[in-house]
């Protein structure tokens, strides 16, 4: 597995973000809100420009999954079951994963273990999974997704 467990630090941008939200069980919440992403994507792209897909989440005091996509600016509608929210961004450390998105819970486990192992102090807002190439047209092998912790 072609991952980075050295975290850089980042400042994460505030965006213009759209996106189904699911609570319960991540094997269930995450396929479905993706799937209803989807679904939605040409109609949300007609409200402006996706600059990127990627999924918010929180583990604490439930699991909380958004599925979604960063907009150049605020849409004016958005579909039925969606939701806009203005994402403030904040500290991050980035671990970086090149390959199968099917690797991504064998990465998260790591990522996860090694901020345990190095006491990184973790904040309060969103974890991100940042998918920073389209898999439409990049191979498999090649795919990045940067895995970003909030950080204090």
């Amino acid at each position: 597995m072609n991952l980075t467990l050295k975290p850089d630090v980042v400042n994460w941008p505030e965006i213009h973000y759209v996106f189904v939200e699911g609570v319960g069980p991540f094997l269930e919440t995450a396929p479905a809100a993706w799937q209803a992403l989807h679904k939605s994507v040409d109609q949300i792209a007609s409200q402006g420009k996706i600059n990127g897909y990627m999924s918010l989440y929180k583990m604490e005091p439930k699991m909380l999954y958004r599925a979604g996509v960063a907009l150049d600016r605020k849409p004016e509608t958005i579909p039925p079951g969606f939701q806009y929210e203005k994402f403030q961004g904040g500290k991050y450390s980035r671990f970086v994963l090149t390959g199968s998105y099917a690797q991504l819970p064998e990465a998260c486990g790591r990522v996860f273990n090694t901020v345990k192992e190095t006491n990184l102090p973790v904040d309060n807002n969103f974890f991100i999974e940042n998918y920073v190439n389209d898999p439409r047209v990049t191979p498999e092998e090649k795919l990045v997704t940067e895995i970003l912790i909030p950080t204090k």
